[in-house]
């Protein structure tokens, strides 16, 4: 469907932000600095078929769970409160538990966060829907590392994978639903990266569905701009819970593959909505759950700062 030209970010697209210290972005980061994710997103304007989103589970740890919404408000509390706790934190991100451009409480957060807290780096992460529209408003709260779900490009594999998209009013259903997300996802991409946005690109890897399509993504995507790629392996829940999870020999094949045209981001955590913290540090591995469990911090009253 795409039929704009290729390489058209060419000798254009100038990073605004240093990715050094983004523990989403950088492997050697990964380690050593912390992002602080403020659930101020709950609504979504598209159903993914591998999608559940809970808002009250406190042993989760995967993108579209959190202990409950906050508003712009208590999210700025929060983040200060942060910050005195833990001085590792180097990104604020807003990661849902729904699309950050389906809310407005989004774009206030970061305006305001942009003049509270400038040390933090601006990230954003989306489905893309309305990127392209609100690229004025994203640019202009300081948004400078932006993460864009694409499962992909092709038609055919997207209708099996999205059940609707809701658009301007409109509500879009199976193969139009992805004809209008996907002519806004790489519109929202082009222009973001002509903007100088860092742009990652999250796919979720489905056996039987893209595995053999996501190296098509990766070149399409990398063509309009963006820089890096996470492929995350998906978890069988809502509509797609019947099928296997892919096994860690599928991912890598994958993620080799794709490669050779993008860079693979590879130490993805699968972080929830309310994460806080160094990845891998938030309480994991505690008695009570299995050590791949990271228990949120950011809402508890007792439990905010790492280590208490």
């Amino acid at each position: 469907m795409d039929s704009q030209p290729k390489t058209v970010c060419q000798g254009s697209c100038i990073p605004k932000a240093d990715m050094s210290s983004h523990p989403c972005y950088s492997r050697t980061a990964h380690f050593k600095f912390g992002r602080i994710h403020v659930p101020v997103a709950p609504r979504c304007n598209i159903q993914c078929n591998y999608c559940s989103r809970k808002f009250a589970c406190p042993n989760e740890n995967r993108p579209g769970v959190t202990m409950r919404v906050i508003g712009p408000d208590e999210a700025l509390t929060t983040i200060g409160q942060a910050l005195e706790r833990e001085p590792r934190l180097r990104v604020l991100g807003v990661a849902g538990p729904g699309d950050a451009l389906a809310n407005d409480a989004t774009l206030e957060t970061f305006r305001r966060a942009k003049e509270q807290f400038p040390i933090l780096t601006r990230c954003m992460s989306t489905n893309g829907l309305l990127l392209n529209d609100r690229i004025n408003e994203v640019d202009e709260a300081g948004v400078t590392a932006l993460t864009i779900t694409i499962n992909a490009v092709d038609v055919a594999v997207g209708e099996q994978i999205y059940s609707h998209a809701r658009y301007r009013g409109k509500t879009y259903r199976g193969r139009a639903a992805f004809e209008v997300l996907h002519e806004q996802q790489m519109a929202g991409l082009r222009e973001a990266a002509m903007r100088g946005m860092v742009v990652k690109v999250n796919s979720v890897l489905i056996p039987g569905v893209n595995d053999r399509h996501l190296v098509e993504v990766a070149r399409t995507v990398a063509d309009h701009g963006a820089s890096l790629m996470n492929i995350i392996p998906m978890l069988p829940l809502a509509k797609f819970a019947h099928l296997p999870a892919p096994s860690d020999d599928m991912v890598n094949q994958v993620r080799d593959e794709c490669g050779q045209i993008i860079e693979q981001f590879r130490n993805c955590m699968r972080c929830r909505a309310d994460a806080i913290g160094v990845p891998g540090e938030e309480g994991c591995g505690t008695p009570s759950q299995p050590a791949n469990v990271c228990l949120p911090k950011l809402l508890r009253q007792r439990q905010l700062a790492i280590g208490d």
